[in-house]
């Protein structure tokens, strides 16, 4: 399922290959975030163009809509979405997290009130199987608790208990169903957690590597938490993780982090910054990102970057401020597809780099260079 390819001498880089039932996926690899479903703005031939393997879809969003029986009349995810490739879904354990006082978590899953129109739900590690099971995912993640930042340790500890016993349950289900999609079996990733805790950590990875998964990610390390904290999270998580299934860090993150993280092994990354910043009118390029509303860029007639998406090209950095200034929905639609170009391209990039053997090369010349600013043409 998971083969690895390459390794970085220096790092721990890796450059891998995993297989689903609806294609291979070349690591590490950054997957666009389709909460609901879609990656907004973006229309799937547009995705496939720009190099996406995989997508994002969320449990908890797909279940308050349109509900996961009219996913599954529609022939599973995949088919609603018009989307032939790989399609990772979030187990919605960070969704509910976020929900706050809106929720109550207890032995059997949490309750609460969705966030649309307030009415009761539950979800526990049963039924998010149940439901990303019904949506034909090809990876499923495990339900989980995500503790806050910052967390006692008293917290994180029983949490991290309720997280393995849920966990459990979760193989327990998955053991039983044998869910399918694709015409191949759906693969299910363990989620560590621990907070800041190096031991909290290590024995989250070590019990759900125990329980035997298709693959591990590292949550609870974008919660708030500053970075040298989320990438002891890293740290701690990946040394207790096997070398030959692929490792996940959820919710990440900006450009130079991504590479850091492949520096400490992680193969695979998601994140909303690219879509999310450009509706904030920020790109990203390799000197930084740089918000194209301000007045600096309006008559800068070069494009966001010599190296954009090929849609982007022949417009230029005055252009789209215009556009964004406007009102003009293409401008954020330019701007969303340039940013997940540059995400996925950077994450080519690293691939390229490990298996050429100068990935500490790349990694040191591309943070070095990398820089945030918003004023500078």
């Amino acid at each position: 399922m998971f083969t690895l390819l390459a390794t970085d001498s220096q790092t721990l880089a890796r450059r891998g290959r995993l297989v689903t039932p609806h294609g291979a996926i070349e690591t590490p690899v950054f997957m666009p975030v389709g909460t609901q479903g879609s990656v907004k703005t973006v229309h799937p031939v547009e995705l496939e163009a720009i190099g996406a393997q995989i997508i994002l879809g969320n449990t908890y969003h797909l279940a308050v809509r349109p509900g996961v029986d009219i996913v599954k009349e529609a022939g599973g995810l995949h088919a609603f979405a018009n989307w032939s490739k790989p399609i990772l879904t979030d187990s919605g354990g960070f969704q509910v997290f976020s929900l706050g006082k809106l929720r109550k978590i207890k032995e059997e899953g949490v309750h609460f009130q969705n966030h649309v129109d307030g009415s009761p739900m539950f979800l526990g590690p049963e039924t998010a199987m149940e439901i990303q099971a019904g949506l034909g995912s090809d990876i499923a993640m495990l339900f989980d608790e995500c503790p806050p930042h910052p967390c006692e340790a008293s917290y994180a500890s029983k949490s991290l208990d309720l997280t393995l016993r849920w966990a459990r349950r979760c193989r327990e289900w998955v053991d039983k169903n044998q869910p399918m999609t694709g015409g191949g079996r759906q693969l299910h990733f363990g989620i560590v957690q621990g907070s800041s805790y190096a031991e909290l950590r290590a024995r989250s990875a070590r019990e759900l590597v125990a329980m035997g998964f298709d693959g591990y990610a590292v949550g609870g390390v974008s919660v708030g938490e500053p970075e040298p904290e989320m990438m002891a999270g890293v740290e701690n998580s990946v040394p207790h993780l096997p070398m030959d299934k692929p490792r996940y860090a959820m919710g990440l993150g900006t450009p130079p982090q991504m590479i850091e993280m492949v520096a400490r092994g992680i193969d695979m990354f998601d994140c909303v910054l690219p879509t999310r910043l450009a509706r904030h009118s920020t790109a990203f390029t390799d000197e930084g990102s740089m918000n194209l509303k301000n007045n600096c860029f309006a008559r800068d007639f070069r494009p966001i970057s010599e190296d954009t998406h090929p849609l982007c090209q022949g417009f230029t950095r005055a252009y789209i401020r215009h556009l964004i200034k406007a009102g003009e929905i293409l401008g954020l639609r330019l701007i969303s597809l340039h940013n997940l170009h540059f995400y996925l391209s950077l994450l080519s990039r690293a691939r390229t780099a490990i298996e050429g053997g100068y990935f500490s090369e790349f990694r040191r010349e591309f943070t070095s260079k990398y820089k945030n600013h918003t004023s500078e043409a």
